[in-house]
């Protein structure tokens, strides 16, 4: 039922907009108003807090069905359990009431701030500093790769607390988007997602309350990496969504163009393509929802599971949309018909959340 009503609110009021949105490379304003007033723009925040309480794979699904039509639009229920859930796994109750609530109501987006322009894949080598002052922490530097940033009202922030303790020395803010001294740079100009802004976000003498700090001091690189091992699933529903929707625009075209006196659905060498591309989505969607499953239970190979799920989805991801251009030849790569959309979105899902490089090493250290 989840999927079907999911499913139908995409094609009626988020896939229109879909080819717009990446031709001007604005942000999905449609599909946030749809996905806020069917209240699945934040589907994991608990109901405690007014949100849906939906399990990590309702999540799952929700993200997967809204790429299958615009997977910059996916981003939206993505980013917002990204951004938001240390304060749920690490926050204090007030600290959740005050910002959960919001999030559930649509009344404001949650943007995640790790990256920085030194700090990729080595994280905890950044360079932003939090100093405390009396009640306050005064935060400076720069974050860059901020997905939706300047959209979002509310920003989880990892800042170096003690310089001498390398990962043990960061911790986690909510920083607000109208705090004195928070700016944006220019949006990236991207190969793909191009609806979903990605900016840097500039701190400059940003004074906060000493009670925005999530968790205790020093806890906030391991929030992150425990973050992660939640959120890494939910790339993988994206790049699921993603090699989903160029699957099923692939399969209805071949039906209908015809050479050499028929369908080219009948020939041999286009079936076994589609038979390839049908099998590993259904491989990469029984190891998303084994994960999502997993990361509800809060099972102990969590994070080998949650890495292999978004390797493996978005690897799948990028072979099926190339493979979808394939098949519709010429015109697959043009811009009158989405995928080319779909194979240029699909590349990112292999570098976000942890490049598939990483993730191997994630697995290596965490064999089951």
């Amino acid at each position: 039922m989840l999927r079907d009503a999911v499913r139908s609110l995409a094609e009626a009021k988020i896939a229109p907009y879909a080819a717009a949105v990446d031709e001007e490379a604005r942000f999905p304003q449609e599909a946030l108003d749809a996905l806020t007033a069917n209240d699945l723009h934040a589907v994991h925040v608990p109901e405690e807090y007014g949100g849906a309480g939906a399990d990590a794979l309702a999540t799952v699904i929700v993200i997967e069905e809204v790429a299958r039509a615009c997977a910059s639009s996916s981003l939206i229920p993505a980013v917002n359990k990204l951004g938001s859930l240390p304060v749920i796994l690490s926050g204090s109750e007030e600290l959740k009431k005050k910002y959960m609530t919001p999030l559930a109501k649509g009344d404001g987006m949650f943007s995640y701030c790790l990256s920085e322009p030194d700090a990729g894949s080595d994280a905890a080598g950044m360079k932003t500093k939090a100093v405390r002052d009396g009640d306050f922490w005064v935060l400076n530097g720069v974050k860059r790769w901020i997905t939706n940033a300047g959209v979002s009202e509310y920003y989880t922030v990892m800042a170096v607390t003690d310089p001498t303790k390398r990962s043990k020395g960061i911790s986690a803010f909510v920083v607000e988007k109208s705090d004195e001294g928070v700016s944006f740079g220019a949006p990236e100009k991207k190969l793909g997602i191009k609806g979903s802004p990605t900016r840097e976000v500039y701190l400059d003498n940003v004074r906060i309350p000493a009670d925005r700090m999530i968790g205790a001091e020093g806890t906030g690189f391991a929030t992150a990496m425990k973050t992660l091992d939640h959120t890494r699933i939910t790339i993988a529903a994206q790049a699921l969504g993603i090699a989903q929707g160029a699957l099923d625009y692939a399969k209805g075209y071949v039906q209908e163009r015809k050479q050499f006196g028929k369908p080219i659905a009948d020939f041999q060498g286009i079936q076994f393509m589609l038979a390839d591309m049908a099998m590993k989505i259904e491989a990469a969607r029984q190891l998303t929802y084994a994960a999502a499953a997993k990361s509800e239970r809060g099972d102990s190979d969590l994070t080998f599971q949650g890495a292999a799920a978004k390797c493996f989805a978005s690897d799948v991801a990028m072979e099926v949309t190339t493979d979808a251009v394939q098949l519709l030849g010429g015109y697959g790569y043009t811009r009158d018909y989405p995928v080319e959309r779909m194979m240029r979105d699909a590349k990112i899902t292999q570098i976000y959340e942890g490049t598939n490089q990483v993730q191997r090493i994630v697995m290596a250290r965490n064999l089951p």
